[in-house]
């Protein structure tokens, strides 16, 4: 009998402490929504935008444990970039190698690159995300951990629509605020996108060649580096020192082979080279370029931009990740390692 009373007051305390979030929650909306009329935005625009407005928990859930940065590298890799999803992916590039030839003219950004980006957002397009981006900015504008940046994201989404790009009630997306067959952020499309087949919108949600050309723009626009490489797997000397392994240890190619690193001699030219071992010193080994820093533009995990660049090599034929076989698959993940690394600095060990 008193579990069940302990259950009915626990059910109740949390029923109120949602009721009273709720409240604090559409408060706070008021006092966005008279800034967005501040911003210059239409009364038509706010008002579509407010009136579907909706706190979205799931979404601080998801925000508090991407799989970017809580899975291992080889688990995070292993599940996105599969011979399938290669193989879908060399036939696409088939199928639109016309439209990806003068994107590629154009801005100087492979083929093979783009599709990689498209594979890994969306599955190729087939999964654009499915929640209501104005409720789940607004949910994350709330939250408060990236206030202001998320606040700045629904003004911008609430620009695009009042452009005519694509009515607010058609804003779907992710969890984070992504749309469009590249997941791009409302601030990167009023700043990159492109209205490639000329029909007065920029679609990134139906439209290949505005999707491509605005993808293609944004790797352009950040520094990409034509004909060169995002990364090269490499095996490193027995000797070699683990705590230069990182990406703020840069060093030309010609000085990473005096220190024993086995690199392919036709990347001997190439300066602003770093070592990572995402799966820790046992793991595969990887140089990357300048074009890694590019990739992690888009999107700042290191897992994601590795992911990337290797589902980019596999699109034209190079072999996948060469693993051994006693590599531990479920190793430490990235925040476990960074916590770990943090704990052996405070003991004073230089742990990087």
């Amino acid at each position: 009998m008193r579990f069940w009373i302990v259950g009915i007051l626990l059910n109740v305390t949390v029923m109120l402490a949602l009721a009273e979030e709720q409240q604090n929650f559409h408060e706070w909306l008021q006092e966005l929504k008279a800034d967005s009329a501040r911003e210059g935005i239409s009364q038509k625009t706010v008002e579509a935008t407010f009136q579907q407005a909706k706190l979205l928990p799931r979404v601080i859930e998801l925000d508090r444990s991407q799989p970017e940065f809580i899975s291992t590298f080889l688990n995070y890799i292993g599940r996105r970039v599969t011979p399938s999803v290669v193989d879908r992916g060399r036939a696409l590039i088939n199928q639109h190698r016309a439209l990806l030839d003068d994107v590629e003219s154009e801005y100087g950004v492979p083929k093979h690159i783009l599709v990689s980006f498209w594979g890994l957002e969306t599955a190729y397009g087939g999964f654009q995300g499915d929640i209501d981006l104005p409720s789940a900015l607004m949910t994350l504008a709330y939250e408060g951990r990236r206030a202001v940046f998320f606040r700045e994201q629904l003004f911008n989404l609430m620009r695009i629509a009042d452009a005519g790009h694509n009515p607010m009630q058609k804003m779907r997306g992710s969890w984070a605020g992504a749309m469009g067959h590249m997941q791009f952020m409302p601030s990167t499309f009023i700043q990159y996108g492109v209205d490639a087949d000329h029909d007065g919108r920029i679609n990134v949600w139906k439209s290949l060649p505005d999707a491509f050309y605005s993808a293609a723009n944004y790797l352009a626009k950040v520094g990409w580096r034509p004909n060169e490489p995002v990364m090269v797997q490499v095996s490193l000397p027995k000797e070699f020192d683990v705590s230069s392994a990182k990406l703020t240890m840069r060093r030309s190619v010609q000085d990473w082979l005096k220190l024993g690193v086995n690199v392919p001699l036709h990347y001997s030219h190439l300066d602003n080279a770093a070592i990572l071992l995402p799966q820790g010193w046992q793991g595969p080994a990887f140089m990357v370029f300048s074009n890694f820093d590019v990739v992690m533009d888009w999107n700042r995990s290191v897992n994601y931009a590795l992911s990337v660049a290797n589902l980019a090599e596999q699109l034209i034929g190079v072999a996948d990740i060469a693993v051994d076989d006693d590599v531990e698959i479920d190793a430490l993940s990235f925040n476990e390692m960074w916590a770990l690394q943090g704990k052996l600095n405070e003991l004073g060990y230089p742990a990087g």
